[in-house]
């Protein structure tokens, strides 16, 4: 058997590690997961109603369009129901979008510390990735405009960005996408935007409704808490939408995923709640790191990407051992970790397994 030549190197997707395997392994009872960026309040009671609802159409397939859906979504954004893409989370999306438009020879320019879906899609389609470092854990958008050619066909911004949780500001965003070409995709994912409080934003819907290649990536996994379900959208003109939708295979969404994404935007009371819950734990969690000395970025999404000041997959193991699991190994950032914010309680534990951590490794060190 011969696979496409394109992915005999191509590292596979490592999520977080499940809870059940690190108690079976370390032989723990309690274990709290901090790695996957997950809603730790859970989702909307009304959303699990409409889930139990959808049991008894379980023989049916759903709605290949996601009709009552994009109608909800459409209202709630103020845009048009043929401007919407749903997926099996914005990962699908992602796929979608590269299928439609990548074919060897082309580029593609994301961050080199930044979502790995899309360089790993890309990748997969013979596409050549450029990638282009940070400055100061945030997108370089002029590094970036700098690199786009006659053969870059999507620019891609994590904003915030997995993993550094810092955003891009409006003007910056704004003169950026001005300059991109208009047959280059500029595709903004925008994944944890619920999160964000910061005023500065970008009206990333003006945007798309001023520029055709601007294509808007989002999901119900992080704070409507559907992570399990796979459930996330795509926004931009319509034309762009058609075309990705070529490429869309059928019934691609469940009908309890629908149906639970429909009743979470309608409960707005509870994701009120979640945003303001995270952005509580947040202010704890940097109050506790500025106590500790420890230097992180900026965080607006509900994770925050710290330095340790120790390699990071030996903060990982240390942490494991304490029954928390956090994110490590990132490429560019050897000695940070990412922990998503949790309860108070999750958050306070993470805290002492830290401060346990770091105080072994300087008795041992």
């Amino acid at each position: 058997m011969q696979p496409k030549q394109s992915i005999v190197s191509l590292p596979v997707y490592q999520p977080g590690k499940p809870i059940e395997e690190v108690k079976r392994e370390l032989g723990l009872n309690d274990v709290i997961k901090l790695a996957s960026n997950e809603n730790p309040f859970g989702c909307s009671e009304q959303a699990k109603a409409a889930i139990l609802k959808e049991f008894e159409n379980i023989s049916i397939y759903p709605d290949s369009f996601s009709t009552e859906l994009a109608a909800a979504v459409a209202e709630h954004l103020g845009i048009e129901r043929n401007q919407l893409i749903f997926g099996a989370g914005s990962d699908e999306v992602i796929l979608m979008l590269v299928r439609a438009f990548l074919t060897p020879g082309d580029e593609t320019i994301m961050a080199n510390e930044t979502f790995p879906q899309y360089r790993h899609n890309a990748v997969i389609e013979g596409a050549t990735c450029i990638e282009v470092p940070l400055k100061d854990g945030t997108h370089d958008l002029p590094a970036m405009l700098a690199r786009i050619t006659d053969r870059t066909k999507i620019v891609w911004v994590c904003n915030p960005n997995n993993p550094t949780g810092t955003i891009i500001r409006h003007e910056e965003l704004d003169a950026f996408i001005r300059q991109v070409p208009s047959n280059v995709i500029v595709a903004l994912d925008e994944a944890y935007i619920e999160y964000v409080t910061d005023g500065a934003f970008p009206d990333s819907l003006a945007f798309m409704r001023e520029f055709k290649n601007v294509i808007l990536l989002r999901t119900f996994s992080k704070a409507y808490g559907l992570a399990s379900l796979r459930i996330g959208y795509g926004a931009g003109h319509a034309d762009l939408i058609r075309m990705v939708n070529q490429v869309r295979e059928p019934f691609n969404t469940t009908r309890m995923a629908q149906a639970a994404a429909v009743a979470s935007l309608a409960d707005v009371e509870f994701l009120n709640s979640c945003v303001t819950r995270n952005a509580e734990g947040k202010a704890y969690m940097c109050k506790e790191f500025d106590r500790m000395g420890l230097q992180y970025y900026e965080a607006h999404g509900n994770f925050i990407m710290v330095d340790v000041k120790l390699p990071s997959g030996q903060a990982f193991d240390g942490l494991l051992r304490r029954g928390v699991i956090a994110r490590a190994n990132w490429k560019h950032y050897p000695t940070y970790i990412r922990i998503t914010i949790g309860s108070q309680e999750q958050n306070e534990a993470f805290i002492a397994a830290l401060e346990s951590v770091l105080t072994e490794a300087a008795v041992l060190g």
